[in-house]
């Protein structure tokens, strides 16, 4: 049975959106597919919102899945539920929001499937909570942080790929932040995947999740702590203590490489295989970039039913004739 939430329409694609307590947060999420369904968690990544599953969450919906894709903390209608709760942006803080979303709606466990911050807070949660897992899909393999080696620099022409990470280290990049959230979006919307063409209306639909009060802080936090420039919420020391190991991943994952993703190149997902040590099939995508659920949606989606729904016999058929 679905929870009584709140809701608001929703933008067209992702059916109503809602609301709901999960632990230091109200979420707000747009769900789809019936309500005994396998559940699915679909987690955005950062300059990025919900509406990278727009059409991922619709055919997997219609595949018998109970679909939830929230706004993780700082973006879109999320909100803090205390005005003093520290506006962290560590990893160890999205993961445990994943978990007390799944709490929340009553889930024992999800298929987790994401990419960027998103894929993160999977990653966290397969790793630290397995038996909330299901199955994972992971954009760019292991991305749980190892912040003891932040301090490596790495190739040039990467680094200058990540120029905003140095930025935000900087009071004028977190100034530059406030003032220019779409404009900074849209700069590495066009590194990230420079084969993507999308069009300004599409940047503008996903903008509008960038205005939220907290955003700027969560942001700010999130690439500070990773790069070792500040403290974490203590809240989540224990947490940050146990992904300070690194640990491993065993529940059944699928990992994906886009091939024109101009800040990670693809590979064969050898070098996270030491931490991969379930299950594990690793894909390279053809033409996909960082946000590959919205540029791939078909690779996406075959992904999470692979795991979801590993008997292709059991699946309904969409109708696709209309």
């Amino acid at each position: 049975m679905i929870p009584a939430a709140a809701t608001s329409a929703g933008p067209a694609g992702l059916g109503t959106s809602r609301t709901m307590r999960a632990g230091v947060l109200e979420v707000a999420y747009y769900e789809a597919g019936p309500a005994r369904g396998p559940a699915v968690l679909l987690l955005h990544g950062f300059p990025y919102d919900v509406h990278s599953y727009v059409d991922v969450a619709p055919e997997l919906a219609a595949a018998g899945l109970r679909i939830i894709v929230p706004y993780l903390r700082g973006h879109g209608p999320t909100r803090f539920a205390d005005p003093a709760t520290a506006r962290s942006g560590q990893q160890a803080a999205l993961g445990a929001d994943v978990i007390e979303l799944l709490d929340a709606l009553g889930l024992p466990r999800a298929v987790l499937a994401g990419y960027d911050w998103g894929a993160r807070a999977a990653n966290v949660v397969a790793a630290l909570w397995p038996e909330r897992c299901a199955g994972l899909v992971s954009v760019n393999s292991y991305l749980i942080q190892d912040i003891s080696v932040a301090g490596r620099p790495l190739r040039p022409d990467l680094e200058a790929g990540f120029w905003y990470f140095h930025y935000f280290a900087t009071e004028r990049g977190m100034r530059g932040l406030t003032a220019n959230r779409r404009d900074i979006a849209e700069v590495i919307w066009r590194r990230n995947p420079p084969d993507w063409d999308f069009a300004d209306t599409l940047l503008d639909r996903t903008a509008r999740a960038f205005f939220n009060e907290d955003y700027v802080d969560v942001v700010i936090h999130s690439y500070r702590h990773r790069l070792g420039l500040a403290p974490g919420d203590p809240s989540y020391e224990e947490l940050e203590r146990q992904l300070a190991r690194q640990p491993a991943i065993t529940v059944p994952t699928i990992t994906l490489d886009g091939e024109a993703d101009g800040n990670f190149p693809a590979t064969d997902g050898s070098a996270s295989a030491a931490h991969l040590t379930g299950p594990r099939e690793h894909l390279r995508v053809p033409h996909a970039g960082h946000n590959l659920p919205q540029e791939c949606p078909a690779a996406f989606a075959a992904a999470v039913l692979d795991l979801a729904l590993p008997d292709p016999t059991a699946r309904p058929q969409p109708n696709r004739s209309s």
